[in-house]
């Protein structure tokens, strides 16, 4: 396992910084109890910390109050919460082709069985939505406007402040999807016009798997779908109003919430744009190595601007699966292959008639001689098939 080259960072940051394993050890070893719901010491330490993340997590999006950072399980769960909590039978709610199923598959249910409108805005050549093309969609029951920040596919970084201007002027709560981006780049909800950030943990924030969340702007109410308990005024027979317990539900992973706090702070000591500019730099390097051998395809890579490192490839003549598979088998490189859970990118692309793509995505514990091994595993698997 030592030699793996892991390159499915898209899917989850691996490996873990290791203050973010030894904080989440000491934590449950020495705080591992339930918060908020009793008033001994130990309970009160362990809501401490919590409130800590919800404090941290606020100010990395530039929110006002950290009451309205809520966690939730991840972002699909996140986003449950928020698009069910939004609309009701005979709304209109606006899309993009860019979408992770957490959003696409909520939706359509609500289509389905609930006759919500949907429309949706494709991308362009490189990747991205035009935000003109939102307002021509408005309606007067559009009660929502979700976009995805940054593709998990083709790593492109959409305009949402631009679409965001638009959702503000005409009073369309906007909500983005930030599980790719969240620790990666800046978002800052004031600047960008957004109404709610959602979150995951397990990726660039380089927590554990099972935390997520989202926040919330004043002003901004989200009905109840869920009730249980919280810890706090018991007598109440309907689940609380307030923040953060409207939106949160039963014992928080706290664990969770330790390892991301341990990842947001090893985040902060070594610098959000230093660790893209690094990822980037080693994306650039990738795609230079690959983007001109004469049997692999590149998407929406021409140029990085804009971009996570996040990189998509297939080779002329090989399924996605099978060129993965060599990769595992043969050079020990992790990579994710398929439709990666958004399958209007790649129905836009082409790919889904194919099966799907290869997606690379680089972290920040990969190195150049990881990129130079991976350029050389696929020019390699290129020239077999000849």
């Amino acid at each position: 396992m030592s030699d793996l080259i892991f390159l499915d960072n898209g899917a989850t940051s691996y490996p873990k910084p290791e203050e973010v394993y030894n904080f989440m050890d000491h934590f449950y070893r020495n705080f591992g109890v339930n918060p908020g719901r009793s008033g001994y010491d130990l309970c009160m330490e362990t809501g401490e910390l919590v409130e800590e993340t919800r404090a941290m997590l606020t100010k990395l999006f530039n929110g006002k109050d950290p009451n309205r950072l809520c966690f939730s399980y991840n972002s699909t769960d996140a986003l449950n919460l928020i698009i069910y909590g939004l609309l009701e039978k005979g709304d209109h709610a606006i899309t993009t082709n860019v979408e992770h199923n957490s959003v696409l598959r909520p939706l359509y249910h609500l289509h389905k069985f609930s006759g919500v409108e949907l429309d949706y805005i494709p991308f362009d050549g490189k990747g991205f939505v035009d935000p003109d093309e939102f307002p021509k969609k408005f309606k007067k029951n559009t009660k929502i406007v979700v976009v995805n920040h940054a593709s998990n596919v083709i790593g492109t970084i959409q305009p949402v402040k631009e679409i965001g201007k638009y959702c503000k002027e005409n009073n369309i709560p906007f909500v983005i999807d930030a599980s790719q981006s969240a620790g990666r780049i800046p978002i800052d909800m004031q600047e960008l016009n957004v109404d709610v950030v959602v979150f995951t943990g397990h990726k660039s924030l380089l927590g554990p798997t099972g935390i997520g969340g989202l926040y919330v702007r004043d002003g901004l109410e989200i009905r109840h779908t869920r009730a249980g308990g919280t810890g706090v005024r018991s007598a109440v027979r309907t689940h609380l109003d307030e923040y953060p317990y409207r939106l949160e539900y039963g014992t928080l992973n706290t664990i969770g919430v330790a390892g991301l706090h341990a990842g947001a702070k090893w985040i902060e000591k070594h610098g959000m744009e230093n660790l893209h500019d690094q990822e980037m730099r080693l994306t650039e390097m990738l795609r230079d190595g690959l983007k001109d051998i004469d049997g692999v395809t590149l998407y929406c890579q021409d140029d990085l601007s804009n971009h996570i490192a996040i990189f998509l490839f297939n080779v002329d003549g090989f399924e996605a699966l099978n060129t993965g598979t060599i990769l595992d088998v043969d050079y020990n490189i992790a990579s994710r292959t398929g439709l990666h859970c958004a399958p209007l990118v790649h129905e836009q692309l082409g790919t889904d008639k194919i099966r799907g793509a290869v997606r690379f995505g680089i972290g920040p514990f990969n190195s150049e001689a990881h990129i130079k091994t991976a350029i050389e595993a696929v020019k390699e698997i290129n020239e077999s098939r000849k």
